[in-house]
C-alpha cells in the first residue's frame, strides 16, 4: 500500500521531461521525485513500436522498484505506443501525456482546427486523433498531425536558441498554419524549449503543453487516493 511519502516516478526519452517535472514541482511542491531519463537511447521517435515498449517496461520496472506512489510517462512516444505495457507492468497508477493533452486541445479550441506535432512514432500511432475523437462530442474536430523528427536533436542538443531551429520550424509549421489551427499540441515534452520559436511563427495559436495538463491530473489522482504530501520532505535520494 502506497504511502504519503514516497516519491513521484517520472520517466522520459531523454531531458524533455523535464519540462513535466517543472509543472508537477511547481503543483506538487511538497513531493519527493525519481526522475529517469534514458539519454543513453535518445530518441524513442525513431524506434521500432517493440523497441519502445522493451524500453518502457523497463523504466517503469525501474521507477516500480524504487518505490514510486504515482508514475508519469512524460513522453510523448512512449505514452502513444506503449501505456498499456507501463499499466500491465506497474503496481502503482500510471498517467501518460496524450489523454491529457488531448482533453485539454479539444476544450480550447474554438473554430474545431488542432494542430499535432510530435515524433514520427507519435504520430504514426494516430493516438491523438483517436483520444481527440472520443472526446469531441459536438464541435467536429479537424486534425492536422505533422511529424517534426529534426525537434529532439536541436532540443537535446542545445540548439534550440540557433538560426537553424528557427528556419526548421518555419519549414515543419507551414503546413499547420496553412490549414487554420486555433491549437497546437507540442506532442513531444522536449517542444516546449522550441515554444519561444513556434510562437514566433504561429502568434495567435495556443499552444498546448502536455506536461502542464499531465501535472494537473496528477494533483487530482493523488488528492483522490490521499496519497498528496502536505510537507516538505524532498532529499537527494541515494545512488
Amino acid at each position: 500500500m502506497s504511502t504519503t511519502s514516497q516519491p513521484i516516478g517520472v520517466f522520459d526519452s531523454g531531458v524533455g521531461g523535464l519540462s513535466v517535472l517543472r509543472h508537477l514541482v511547481k503543483i506538487l511542491p511538497n513531493e519527493r521525485y525519481i526522475y529517469l531519463g534514458d539519454t543513453a537511447r535518445v530518441p524513442y521517435g525513431n524506434k521500432s513500436e517493440e523497441t519502445i515498449r522493451e524500453y518502457t517496461e523497463q523504466a517503469v520496472r525501474f521507477l516500480v522498484h524504487h518505490n514510486a506512489k504515482l508514475i508519469i510517462i512524460a513522453c510523448n512516444t512512449a505514452s502513444a505506443i506503449a501505456l498499456n505495457v507501463a499499466e500491465s507492468v506497474s503496481n502503482v497508477p500510471v498517467i501518460g501525456m496524450i489523454i491529457p493533452a488531448a482533453e485539454a486541445a479539444v476544450s480550447t479550441t474554438k473554430n474545431g482546427k488542432i494542430g499535432i506535432i510530435g515524433t514520427r512514432a507519435t504520430i504514426g500511432s494516430k493516438a491523438y486523433p483517436q483520444t481527440i475523437a472520443a472526446y469531441d462530442s459536438e464541435k467536429n474536430i479537424e486534425v492536422i498531425g505533422k511529424a517534426c523528427p529534426l525537434f529532439v536533436p536541436l532540443a537535446e542538443e542545445g540548439f534550440h536558441v540557433h538560426l537553424s531551429a528557427e528556419l526548421i520550424i518555419n519549414e515543419y509549421l507551414s503546413p499547420l498554419s496553412d490549414a487554420g489551427i486555433d491549437t497546437l499540441v507540442l506532442g513531444c515534452t522536449h517542444y516546449p524549449l522550441l515554444a519561444p520559436l513556434i510562437k514566433l511563427r504561429l502568434p495567435t495559436v495556443k499552444l498546448i503543453d502536455c506536461g502542464e495538463y499531465a501535472a494537473n491530473e496528477a494533483h487530482a489522482m493523488l488528492e483522490t487516493m490521499n496519497l498528496l504530501s502536505l510537507v516538505n520532505t524532498n532529499e537527494s535520494l541515494p545512488n
